[in-house]
């Protein structure tokens, strides 16, 4: 499994209520979340947000209210992968519950910026910027982690 797309970069402590403001949680339509995904933190995100796409950021991402709408909403969005310093655990949990791929690399968030390509490989947790030539290696997920991620949550993955 892997990922290729460009970076939309955010620092640190972006919390559930930026990933998905509450005033929507009031709909079970993930292409209406993503309709408003981050828009309280970048107005424009769903103007340039591009299926593949890859959400960069520093610690504690997904930090605040335990609501599942928060990682439904990026993934819906179309991107493909988010990385991070740290992720708050609900957040950690609740996105691999739902199938969408995360990383944890403090030094691969902290030096790739917006708008960098980046290719990443789930197996190996090998993620590359593009743009740069630079390599990091995160933590790869285990096998049945990368299974739940690879047929879109835990219920899938339970199903199939």
């Amino acid at each position: 499994m892997n990922a290729h797309g460009t970076v939309h970069k955010y620092g640190d402590n972006v919390d559930t209520d930026v990933i998905i403001p509450a005033r929507y949680l009031n709909t079970a339509s993930h292409q209406e979340l993503a309709h408003h995904c981050m828009e309280d933190i970048d107005k424009e995100f769903v103007h340039k947000v591009k299926p593949g796409d890859i959400i960069v950021a520093n610690k504690n991402f997904g930090c605040g209210s335990s609501r599942e709408h928060a990682p439904i909403a990026i993934k819906a969005s179309g991107i493909s992968c988010v990385i991070a310093s740290t992720f708050a655990r609900i957040f950690y949990r609740n996105s691999i519950n739902i199938g969408l791929a995360i990383l944890e690399c403090d030094e691969a968030a902290k030096d790739i910026q917006d708008g960098d390509e980046v290719k990443v490989d789930f197996d190996t947790g090998v993620i590359e910027n593009v743009t740069t030539g630079k390599q990091y290696q995160a933590q790869p997920f285990p096998p049945f982690i990368q299974n739940i991620v690879a047929k879109g949550g835990l219920l899938n993955s339970i199903e199939k």
